[in-house]
């Protein structure tokens, strides 16, 4: 009975040191695989693409002053007729032209009508919408024959600037992405090798926006589309 016994305490004591000894294993495996999985290296890829803007609007400001009523309405509408006789000359037609309804001031609200010169001010406007988007650009440089013209622009008027838009970006949002993944895969393999690691699958990436901005001051007609996408990659050794 003794034997039997001491027998069957051995056969549990190493039952017991192998269980804890794989227990041991298995929890340091996981561990191991625990560190590795938590090796990780977020790096950004840029991709950045030059674009020529396909619609334009251009608002053309004037203004108009006098004492008469009657006589600022016709003159509003005889700069009308100048200025959209002046584009359709220059190949813009009346389709891509809008004429907006004057704002008349009335300076006699704000102080003494002896010691102003005009009574009235008049401001109108004409905007062209258009996808003649150089055409537009070379007539923006050509617009001062209407002052030849005693057409008073309001050049400096707030709202009065040309602004390019570029309306395709989703045409060429799947290509950018690829090459800011790809640029974003270059670095992160960089990393590894100088790390002495390798690179592993994509534990996360998020794509950035997409930005839309004048390539320089000078020529707002060509724009310079940006996007940075950021992506985590595991390391293994």
């Amino acid at each position: 009975m003794e034997n039997k016994g001491r027998c069957t305490g051995l056969i549990l004591g190493v039952s017991i040191f192998l269980g804890l000894s794989s227990l041991g294993y298995l929890l340091g495996n996981s561990y191991l695989k625990g560190k590795e999985l938590n090796r990780v290296v977020s790096v950004k890829g840029l991709a950045e693409k030059e674009v020529k803007a396909n619609i334009v609007l251009w608002p053309i400001d004037f203004r108009v002053t006098g004492n008469n009523l009657e006589r600022i309405y016709d003159s509003l509408e005889k700069d009308n007729n100048k200025i959209i006789g002046f584009l359709e000359s220059k190949g813009i037609t009346k389709d891509e032209i809008t004429v907006s309804a004057p704002k008349i001031e009335d300076k006699a609200l704000y102080g003494d009508m002896n010691k102003m010169e005009f009574r009235y001010i008049a401001n109108g406007t004409i905007t062209v919408y258009s996808t003649k988007v150089d055409l537009v650009y070379k007539l923006t440089n050509e617009i001062g024959e209407l002052v030849k013209e005693n057409i008073a622009l309001n050049t400096n008027q707030y709202g009065s600037y040309v602004d390019y838009i570029y309306t395709e970006l989703n045409s060429i949002k799947p290509s950018m992405i690829e090459t800011a993944t790809k640029n974003a895969r270059e670095v992160a393999e960089k990393f590894a090798k100088d790390s002495n690691s390798t690179l592993g699958k994509i534990k996360n990436a998020n794509q950035g926006q997409f930005i839309i901005e004048n390539r320089d001051q000078h020529n707002p007609q060509i724009k310079k589309v940006r996007v940075v996408s950021t992506v985590e990659y595991y390391l293994t050794d």
